[in-house]
């Protein structure tokens, strides 16, 4: 049976025009459906149509969505609400942002059993412990009495699913629910949502950029590009043989683990960098502490890559800030190019920052937003006074031809660029000062998946060409085996298994690391 069938929908935004152009999509009773596509197209305007909760200024210009024979297109708010959560559950994307932070999680929870009658006060208390029992909460009875800030973002997620899941709807829409979770985390998500959505019936229409996620979780596949679905079917069938060339694309790019390493390996003469012993205490008050990092050692020799991986906690991105110096270590040392880095300040801090320099996670929130893309890959060299006007400006200007991007972006602004320009302007950035060493932490993941595959590629081509060498921070180990020649495999602060990322992926000796390998989901291998 049909359970939701969206016909010719068309949707648009005030400010920016048509953004899902006449699709249609079907969900049978008690199916997953996966819609997949990258920023922009349409996927995420869909789900939220179906709910009639678009942004402001969006607006749906014609067609049906029809859930359980009833139009809900022109529906009343009054009745929309009667159908959301009882009806149609939604575990919204974010979990930092989709919960109130002034309300405790136990009453968030009770809330829709309330809203729609299902249970008075204190039943509705009683079964929310329940229901985040269900989700996979530790000591429901204490979470429900915290508020979000107490949560970590794993444990807010189950929050959104046990919410969703409260009223046990006949359809379930999960957009992008895992993007923000570790690879760990992530599948114990959609293992509680595949688990409970089977024991209830419930259907499913996940919605994410994960092309890996979607061939390990629905039966059926959607792909999206610019507000239309330009192929749909059996997800093993698209993903075998696929017949668009948008979907072609996709799995083109997709980093794939099983992937052999793209380039040569390559250590000689001494190390660049060498981390001994590291370690890193932050004070908890009432003299305790919380050991962050905890005695790490590590090298990384001129023109190789070396991969600290592990899940959000683990010290890794600590580790990178203390080799920036950004941060100064509680015990151990850090060793530039045969100097002891850990102490110093004044000059030849300065002299360290010269030659050392990061890409950060985020492009939307590392560049300056009143400066033009001139202004952000100069500064480099107006703060240590490299060059004249005149040659800092050629040197930007070569710096942008080097990362791919037209002079003519030059005088624009970060908000007038995409998220992979954004993050090719940092990497110009990164790179006016000729360093030696690049700290990349976690610089592609906030990138859709064909824009990841040209940054990463551009990140190989620039160490060929100039020598660099990274320290690349990541939790996606399909992107770490394309990119790196060593890996070391963080949990809980410790460096728990370092070794070439050969040996490391094809016969992983620590229990976390094979872990970590096996919850990555629906291994991609070739398909074109």
């Amino acid at each position: 049976m049909t359970l939701l069938d969206v016909r010719d929908l068309r949707v648009s935004y005030r400010s920016s025009g048509p953004a899902v152009r006449g699709i249609d999509l079907q969900v049978q009773a008690g199916e997953v459906v996966a819609v997949v596509g990258e920023s922009g197209s349409g996927k995420s305007t869909t789900a939220h149509a179906v709910l009639g909760l678009l942004a402001a200024g969006g607006r749906v210009d014609g067609g049906q969505v029809l859930f359980d024979g009833q139009d809900l297109v022109g529906l009343g708010e009054r009745r929309l609400r009667a159908v959301r959560g009882r009806e149609i559950g939604l575990v919204p994307q974010d979990p930092t942002v989709s919960l109130n932070p002034v309300k405790r999680i136990g009453e968030q929870v009770a809330e829709v059993l309330i809203i729609h009658a299902l249970a008075d006060r204190r039943t509705a208390a009683l079964d929310a412990v329940e229901l985040l029992a269900a989700a996979g909460l530790p000591d429901p009875e204490l979470r429900a009495r915290q508020f979000p800030h107490h949560l970590s973002g794993g444990m807010r997620q189950r929050v959104l699913v046990a919410i969703a899941l409260a009223a046990k709807p006949k359809l379930l829409i999960a957009d992008e629910p895992t993007s923000a979770l570790d690879v760990t985390v992530q599948r114990q998500i959609l293992d509680l949502i595949e688990q409970a959505t089977r024991e209830s019936g419930t259907a499913v229409l996940l919605v994410t950029h994960d092309l890996g996620i979607a061939a390990e979780r629905a039966s059926r596949l959607i792909v999206m590009s610019d507000g239309r679905v330009v192929e749909t079917g059996p997800t093993a069938d698209v993903l075998s043989d696929p017949q668009h060339e948008y979907t072609r694309t996709l799995l083109s790019a997709v980093p794939r683990i099983d992937a052999a390493p793209a380039r040569p390996r390559r250590t000689d003469g001494r190390p660049l960098l060498v981390v001994e012993d590291l370690a890193k205490d932050f004070p908890l008050g009432r003299g305790r502490t919380l050991r962050a990092v905890d005695g790490v050692s590590f090298q990384v020799h001129a023109g190789e890559t070396f991969a600290l991986v592990g899940e959000s906690g683990s010290g890794k991105s600590t580790t990178a800030r203390l080799v920036l110096r950004l941060t100064d270590p509680t015990a151990g040392t850090v060793t530039f190019d045969g100097r002891d880095v850990t102490r110093v300040s004044g000059r030849t801090l300065r002299d360290l920052r010269r030659h050392v320099q990061v890409v950060y996670q985020n492009p939307f929130a590392s560049l300056d937003p009143r400066f033009t893309v001139a202004e952000i890959v100069e500064e480099p060299l107006r703060v240590f006074r490299v060059g004249s006007r005149t040659s800092r400006r050629d040197r930007a200007r070569d710096l942008l031809t080097r990362v791919a991007l037209p002079a003519s972006v030059l005088q624009r602004r970060p908000a007038e660029l995409s998220g992979g320009q954004r993050q090719r302007v940092a990497i110009a950035r990164a790179l006016s000062l000729q360093p030696s060493l690049v700290v990349c932490d976690e610089p592609v993941s906030a990138l859709d998946v064909s824009v990841q595959a040209q940054v990463l590629e551009l990140f190989a081509e620039l160490q060929d060409e100039l020598g660099l060498a990274y320290l690349f921070i990541s939790h996606d180990l399909a992107v770490v085996r394309q990119l790196a020649d060593h890996v070391g495999v963080m949990q809980a602060g410790r460096l728990v298994e370092a070794g070439p990322a050969d040996e490391i992926f094809a016969a992983p000796s620590h229990p976390y690391t094979r872990e970590l390998l096996a919850a990555v989901p629906g291994t991609l291998r070739s398909h074109t």
